[in-house]
């Protein structure tokens, strides 16, 4: 009869240790996408471009191609654009670029934009000081807004193996349809999760 309560206590343990780990994956299951994120921003991982305070590299002679790329994504009637489509700039130089953003439609918009760098290997070495990304814009029939991207590309660039020969960088903006600060697909996603 001795070992009835010591099986009981084995079980509870068991039973507790299970919830347990349940109960922590579905913390990391939540925990993922914004750690995730934080990873990409700080490290550049899978082009995401590493946002500094201010720039204090050397200017080098090398220059480098630098593509923008403006896209708008469907649900929102907006007509977005470079200022030029392409640049060259020298390794470590400062750099101001325009995008124009229209609101072609006959309601007021409200968007977000998201951006990435390509090649993926690159976004380590873009590095923007200013941006209009993640802030949401809204727009009345009609209105258009300029806003300005001040970046630089890291001058280490040069000393990678794998990125040193790059001869050009494609920085690339999407406009999403916004609600509640996200773009409407991430604001969708974050409802259902806590829904579920």
């Amino acid at each position: 009869m001795a070992e009835a309560p010591h099986t009981q206590r084995k079980l509870h343990r068991t039973a507790l240790a299970c919830a347990g780990i349940a109960v922590g994956m579905v913390g990391l299951a939540y925990a993922s996408v914004p750690l995730y994120d934080l990873f990409c921003k700080v490290t550049g991982f899978d082009g995401t471009p590493i946002t500094r305070v201010s720039n204090d590299s050397d200017v080098l002679d090398r220059t480098i191609s630098v593509r923008f790329d403006a896209n708008v994504a469907p649900g929102l009637k907006w007509r977005f654009s470079p200022e030029k489509p392409e640049i060259t700039v020298k390794l470590g130089e400062t750099t101001t670029v325009y995008y124009k953003v229209t609101n072609t439609g006959d309601q007021p918009a409200t968007g977000i934009a998201t951006y990435n760098v390509q090649p993926d290997l690159a976004g380590t070495y873009f590095s923007k000081l200013e941006c209009f990304c993640f802030t949401e814009q809204t727009l009345q029939p009609g209105e258009s807004l300029e806003s300005a991207v001040v970046f630089y590309v890291d001058p280490r660039l040069a000393q990678d193996s794998d990125v040193k020969d790059l001869s050009s960088i494609t920085l690339s903006y999407t406009y999403f349809p916004s609600k509640a600060g996200k773009p409407v697909a991430e604001a969708t996603s974050s409802t259902q999760q806590t829904v579920q």
